[in-house]
């Protein structure tokens, strides 16, 4: 295998090709970002903590093909992947989930000591998540947790410390995850029954769409609250009054759980995310 070959599995396997990933798990870190730099954030602060958003996501992708080799040559649509399919060897790829990570430590170095600390529990929870299907009921609660720590790292960045706000944001995005990750489980049900993997589509059973919509709301009351507390304009809130509107579109998608409409709605929720963070920037822009 050429090193053009082998670059380009490593590719796959860090799910560069499918960014979806990456703009969930940035979203919200850019939320905390603009926020915690009063709208008006420091250049710097923004390509680290994208850069960085982008090599823990990677990394994580390659945790998680390593932790669960054995069970995607079980499904169909991930026998080829390239550690299951054996062109990526399983210690080659924890080599290469340890330099991503390494290259994100490096990144925030410049950084405060809070910061740095905070990176800690960061990399565990990224590397953990995949492990979490095997015992927890939700595991998509966890990955809320994992996809939304740099909420308050940019917070610890900018300020030094981790105001209560920063919490609020991160818990708006656990129930973000946990409902746009559901409507990724309803695709993979029938799998997941099969190789007795936990998955929050199991748990909640005929109540999966009602949890859906659920979590959807409480991301959206809390967000309300944030705004509240941070006298946010009306931009802010006609953001979110666009991300209930998509909300409710992504209901018609599941509401029957055909598979392709669930992973759409999946997919869909990009949207949620970078027009919740448009609401930010424009209120800090134009309200007076």
């Amino acid at each position: 295998m050429n090193l053009s070959e082998r670059l380009g599995l490593y590719f796959k396997l860090a799910r560069l090709n499918r960014p979806i990933g990456i703009l969930l798990l940035l979203w919200p870190t850019l939320w905390g970002v603009w926020i915690a730099g009063n709208g008006h954030p420091p250049w710097h602060i923004i390509a680290i903590f994208t850069l960085g958003t982008i090599l823990m996501r990677s990394a994580g992708c390659v945790i998680n093909d390593y932790a669960d080799r054995d069970f995607d040559k079980h499904v169909q649509r991930t026998r080829a992947r390239p550690i299951t399919s054996g062109k990526i060897a399983p210690c080659e790829a924890l080599w290469l989930a340890a330099g991503l990570a390494l290259t994100a430590l490096l990144l925030i170095l410049p950084l405060n000591r809070l910061t740095l600390l905070l990176s800690i529990p960061a990399v565990f929870l990224a590397a953990s998540y995949p492990f979490t299907k095997r015992f927890f009921a939700i595991p998509q609660a966890y990955l809320g947790i994992a996809f939304g720590f740099g909420i308050p790292m940019a917070f610890a960045a900018q300020l030094g410390n981790i105001p209560e706000v920063a919490w609020w944001l991160l818990l708006a995005n656990v129930f973000w995850a946990v409902a746009y990750d559901t409507e990724y489980a309803m695709v993979d049900r029938d799998d997941d029954i099969h190789l007795g993997i936990h998955s929050s589509a199991l748990f909640f059973g005929k109540y999966d769409v009602l949890a859906v919509m659920a979590c959807y709301a409480a991301t959206i009351g809390i967000l309300v609250g944030v705004g509240y507390t941070l006298v946010l304009g009306t931009f802010y809130y006609l953001g979110l009054l666009v991300v209930a509107g998509i909300a409710i579109y992504h209901y018609t998608l599941i509401r029957k759980r055909q598979r392709e409409n669930c992973f759409k709605a999946f997919l869909h929720n990009n949207w949620f995310g970078v027009t919740v963070l448009a609401g930010i920037v424009l209120s800090y822009l134009l309200h007076a």
